[in-house]
């Protein structure tokens, strides 16, 4: 149960997180919000550290290194030039590929087995939410940076995006099924690998954009990183630890839902084959969970 309220938790802090990163991402390169996101993050979490026994087996903690740098160093990164290209809900729905790459790769790599009813849950959910993302059916938002005309620029961060969390959260869950390392330091150690190769890619230059902003964005930024990152990673890493990737990653990508409560910022029409397919992801999901 534990997981399941996580899973709903992380995707409900990061629904709420990318509306003010977006706000962002017009302003500021996606790669310096990333970078200064996860360094505020990491010294929030500075205390995880206390848990760092000298008995952990170096090649777990070089594992969730490179997690980090793949599914926050560089996912996130695509995450937040998606957020700049197409808008928050789109690329939210966009990442219905998720829990299908997921489970397959769970399935592939560690030999995570997932039942029948598992399988028309998790292939219920991909199509209600693709649905969801077609009944929005134009890519062009108010502040989107391409057209139409640009499909492959417009995909191309989302699916890359999706690609590289899928790979960090493998990583963290085989670290997960070997050891007996707590969310809350997996957490950290993976937000110190996203820092380390960040802060390497911009040689070493920060862009502390913060201070040019105005005190009123600065605390929704700070509140976006507490819930996004800090809260957000924390949750997830949760469900990684307690459930299959598979069930879990179908379990986090309810986040295009529940953005459809901010539908009003995204001029979003909230129709009844919105709300029929909403339901029918509900029913998807009950297969997974029961």
């Amino acid at each position: 149960m534990i997981g399941i309220l996580s899973a709903f938790g992380a995707a409900t802090s990061w629904t709420y997180a990318c509306f003010i990163w977006r706000s962002q991402t017009q302003k500021y390169k996606s790669i310096d919000i990333n970078l200064i996101k996860n360094i505020i993050a990491f010294l929030v979490f500075i205390p995880a550290f206390i848990n760092l026994s000298s008995t952990t087996e170096l090649k777990y903690i070089f594992i969730l290194l490179i997690s980090g740098i793949i599914g926050i160093g560089l996912g996130d990164t695509f995450y937040l030039k998606s957020l700049q290209t197409i808008g928050t809900r789109k690329t939210l729905s966009i990442e219905t590929l998720s829990p299908l790459m997921a489970a397959l790769s769970g399935e592939f790599f560690i030999n995570e087995n997932l039942t029948t009813k598992s399988w028309v849950g998790i292939i219920i959910v991909t199509i209600s939410l693709f649905i969801i993302l077609r009944k929005g059916n134009d890519f062009k938002e108010e502040n989107s940076s391409f057209s139409e005309k640009n499909n492959f620029k417009i995909f191309a961060f989302p699916f890359l995006s999706v690609l590289c969390a899928v790979l960090g959260g493998l990583l963290s869950r085989m670290v997960f099924l070997q050891s007996n390392l707590s969310p809350f330091l997996t957490t950290e150690i993976r937000l110190l690998g996203a820092i380390i190769f960040l802060i390497s890619l911009k040689g070493f230059k920060i862009n502390f954009f913060l201070k040019n902003i105005e005190k009123k964005q600065q605390k929704r930024f700070l509140l976006s990183i507490l819930l996004g990152t800090n809260i957000g990673i924390l949750l997830q890493q949760v469900v990684f630890k307690t459930l299959p990737i598979g069930v879990g990653w179908a379990l986090l990508s309810t986040s295009p839902v529940i953005s459809l409560f901010f539908a009003k910022n995204e001029e979003r029409e909230i129709t009844k084959k919105i709300i029929f397919f909403t339901c029918f992801l509900f029913f998807g999901l009950t297969l997974i969970i029961l």
